[in-house]
């Protein structure tokens, strides 16, 4: 008999009272959807009216899972015995059933779903009353501004996953040549605020990064007002404006697919001195490359970190937002509120 592989050890927050990404709008048409949140399997529809509905993937009958179903009338049907779900998860048709079909033993468990912004939206507590509501893509309706959204998949934590997002020193070394070089020898400051549900880092005294992708938002230079952002549970924006046209917000949300896989949902919001139409063709591929980087390293530590059985982090002032970002996800875990942090930090660019 083969040994029991032992778990690994890693930070792996799971804050339930909140909203995530599961779906763009235009995957959820009249067939429903598998997805996972948290390792836990639901099934999205369009229950009646259209609206969209997540429950356990899992029929309470037979233990079948319902995403191998399909949608009649508004009603999630099982594959196996046609038992019928309506959107709160209450059965309304067991076939050859005499009786009432509804009984609290027959329910489906329910997951609050909101559809916002082209997305779809589920509240990772199971049949609760959302106390939030999700959240909003600041630019996203701006008709002055170019959005683009795409989504993409890393095996890795939430947590890793979110700070590699708002990391600063990795892309001097990672992304050499795209967005940034090896330290100049320029000392900029990074302010940072910690507040109960997020944390800000504006970094002062950048001169505009020298890499590939800085020179076509900004060819002409500049100064670069920067901005990092963490928001919980699981929003990572990355902002620049760069001399006195050019503003690019990066909106990501992250979803914890299960505990080493995240799908990030980024909206990519620019507004510059030449038409949008004209720099996407190159601005896109060269983001795309940027995170295929990043998801490439991900990967390694991820591989790394179930090879030694665990993480073993060290860090510096100059991992800016690491230890603010564990605070707020740990303080959102056990529901204790999370107390106002400033600091300082300088870095060499």
């Amino acid at each position: 008999m083969e040994a029991l592989e032992e778990p690994t050890k890693a930070f792996l927050p799971k804050v339930r009272d909140a909203w995530y990404i599961l779906a763009e709008s235009s995957e959820l048409a009249d067939k429903p959807l598998a997805r996972k949140l948290f390792g836990t399997p639901l099934v999205l529809f369009r229950a009646e009216g259209g609206k969209p509905s997540a429950l356990l993937d899992r029929c309470p009958h037979r233990n079948v899972p319902l995403s191998l179903g399909s949608v009649q009338s508004g009603r999630l049907q099982c594959a196996y015995h046609g038992w019928q779900f309506d959107g709160g998860g209450t059965c309304r048709l067991i076939p050859s059933l005499t009786k009432p079909s509804e009984g609290r033993g027959r329910r489906a468990p329910h997951f609050a779903a909101r559809e916002q912004d082209g997305f779809i939206w589920v509240y990772g507590a199971v049949d609760s009353e959302p106390n939030s509501e999700p959240h909003r893509f600041a630019m996203i309706s701006d008709p002055t501004y170019t959005t683009v959204r795409r989504s993409v998949e890393a095996k890795g934590t939430l947590y890793s996953v979110i700070e590699n997002a708002l990391d600063v020193p990795h892309t001097a070394f990672l992304h050499r040549g795209l967005f940034r070089s090896e330290s100049r020898g320029i000392t900029i400051t990074a302010e940072v605020l910690r507040t109960h549900d997020r944390v800000v880092a504006q970094y002062i005294g950048e001169p505009r990064p020298p890499g590939l992708v800085a020179k076509i938002l900004s060819p002409s230079g500049g100064e670069v007002v920067h901005f990092d952002r963490f928001i919980m549970p699981s929003v990572a924006q990355v902002e620049y404006r760069i001399g006195d046209e050019n503003h690019i917000l990066v909106d990501s949300v992250m979803t914890p697919v299960d505990d080493f896989f995240t799908r990030v949902y980024a909206v990519v919001s620019y507004r510059m001195r030449l038409p949008g139409w004209l720099v996407q063709p190159a601005l896109l591929p060269l983001a795309l490359r940027v995170f295929g980087q990043d998801a490439t390293m991900l990967a390694k530590q991820t591989e790394a970190i179930h090879h030694f059985g665990g993480e073993a982090f060290l860090s510096t002032e100059i991992d800016v937002l690491g230890k603010h970002i564990r605070r707020l996800l740990r303080g959102g875990e056990r529901g204790e509120p999370t107390s106002d942090e400033q600091a300082t930090v300088e870095l060499c660019v």
